[in-house]
């Protein structure tokens, strides 16, 4: 049966893992979503309904477990249902109802406590799970004031004092609760109605038990890798086990990845596979290759299924970075020495483009449109900038050149895009490579505006890479086997 705290407290009953974008990589992180597309080895079966439900509900442990490992920000959210909604319109409806019932029965005479030491109940309770091992002092306090049998018989005599009992909660809370949480305290304080102060402090219970949420979650991230690993490994297994054709996908990535390795190194022969095509070199080309992925028409590979949409932002985040380092290289080029050193001028030009930048991937984005204006913005900010330090301003031809190169990086071969394209590229393979090491790269030439993003791009592409590594090493293992010459067996270190 639900608890009334559970039904008609302000903050809801229901806590969100992750905000929008998770839930849509939950829905995206079914293992075969092109089953259709793949020839079967054998006559399709007919699945009973629990077979179906059994490995659904193993996809989505394995997702979920998936989910805690690689996602750095994943966080438990209070849910909030949409305005407007009908369930958001039901819930205010009951939630209205109950507070004011529990209004009317502490107004009758003699007062009515039986909903009133529910909820107390349920406080106590929730303030018990606060509390770690070491807390005995404060479980005892808390007992001891919180007493439901000498609370019922005190409503019974006439002698319970509901506004003392709150204030005790109160406090307790702000003992409690997370640094986060002391101005929702301090607010709680200066509640005098009591029907109201046990209203907002269900709210801020509700809050606190997310707090705990996340603590719990983030202390045990670090105790979870080895775990995590084999789990999601046996898992995968199990339903590579029951789906045969599974690895389909990946046999085909890795395949064409030792294809394009022997391709660049001048080596068609399988018997003169030169050293790139060790199995760690073939992996890590093998990630990198995601970054350059068309997800529209190309079946993503089944062991990083779960994580296409973490890929294909990454994806993104490198084609934003290559465009803003190309329009921030024509500047300095065509201005030269000029505006070289002049302070806060660069992060001033590059907020400018980056703002126009941020949705370039959105279907209503006009990157022509995007770039004539940025010409049109950063002519005018560099002129005031050189007439304020003592420059002559921007002559109409040189205006006319700087607009023309920057709009010119629409073209994909244009020779600056493709010259910072290539240099961030290197930049993320090489981080890939050196990430074994704990040595990050050294910074390519012309990169310096845009470090600061192309490190962290690289930190969040070598966690993941590096996680998925540890769980599919066995299957990639098997692949290899049959790519690579005789010679080149996988070594179990990828």
């Amino acid at each position: 049966m639900p608890k009334e705290s559970d039904r008609f407290e302000d903050g809801g009953d229901k806590a969100d893992v992750s905000e929008e974008t998770e839930r849509k990589r939950a829905r995206a992180n079914t293992l075969s979503p092109h089953r259709g597309n793949t020839p079967q080895a054998s006559p399709p079966r007919f699945v009973s309904v629990e077979e179906l439900m059994e490995t659904a509900k193993g996809v989505t442990n394995m997702a979920l477990a998936h989910e805690i490992m690689v996602n750095q920000d994943l966080q438990v959210k209070p849910t909030e249902l949409p305005e407007g909604s009908l369930e958001r319109r039901v819930k205010e409806i009951m939630h209205k109802a109950f507070w004011d019932c529990l209004e009317t029965q502490l107004k009758e005479d003699p007062p009515s406590y039986e909903h009133a030491i529910k909820l107390l109940g349920e406080i106590k309770e929730t303030l018990l799970s606060f509390l770690l091992p070491g807390h005995g002092r404060l479980r005892s306090r808390i007992e001891e004031v919180l007493d439901l049998p000498l609370i019922q018989q005190q409503a019974e005599n006439g002698a319970l004092d509901i506004s003392q009992l709150s204030q005790f909660v109160v406090e307790m809370m702000g003992s409690l609760c997370a640094p986060c949480r002391d101005k929702d305290i301090k607010k709680l304080k200066q509640i005098t109605e009591i029907v109201p102060l046990l209203k907002a402090i269900f709210s801020v219970l509700y809050l606190m038990k997310v707090d705990m949420a996340n603590f719990a979650l983030n202390s045990i991230k670090p105790h979870l890798m080895q775990q995590s690993v084999e789990y999601e490994r046996n898992k995968f297994q199990e339903f590579l086990e029951k789906h045969p054709n599974t690895l389909d996908y990946t046999e085909k990535w890795l395949e064409e990845t030792v294809k394009s390795l022997r391709e660049t190194d001048g080596c068609a022969a399988a018997s003169s596979d030169p050293p790139s095509l060790l199995p760690l070199n073939v992996h890590n080309h093998a990630y990198f290759r995601l970054l350059r992925w068309d997800h529209a028409s190309n079946p993503f590979p089944e062991t990083v299924l779960m994580d296409q949409v973490r890929f294909l932002e990454m994806q993104q985040e490198a084609e934003r970075l290559v465009l803003l380092s190309s329009v921030l290289l024509i500047v300095y080029t065509t201005t030269g020495e000029a505006i070289s050193g002049l302070p806060g001028l660069m992060e001033t030009l590059k907020n400018t483009v980056g703002v126009m930048l941020a949705e370039m991937h959105m279907p209503s984005f006009s990157m022509q449109e995007a770039l004539a204006t940025i010409g049109e913005k950063l002519c005018v900010e560099l002129s005031h900038c050189l007439s304020q330090h003592g420059f002559s301003s921007f002559s109409a031809e040189r205006e006319t050149t700087l607009k023309g190169q920057i709009s010119a990086i629409i073209q994909p071969d244009n020779t600056v895009r493709k010259l910072m394209d290539s240099r961030i590229q290197s930049y993320l393979l090489a981080a890939l490579e050196s990430s074994q090491h704990k040595t990050p790269p050294s910074l390519p030439g012309g990169l310096a505006p845009v470090s600061r993003e192309l490190k962290e791009l690289s930190v969040r592409f070598s966690r993941l890479v590096n996680y998925n590594k540890l769980v599919f090493s066995p299957f990639y293992q098997k692949i290899l086997q049959n790519l690579l010459t005789p010679g080149e067996s996988p070594s179990t270190e990828i």
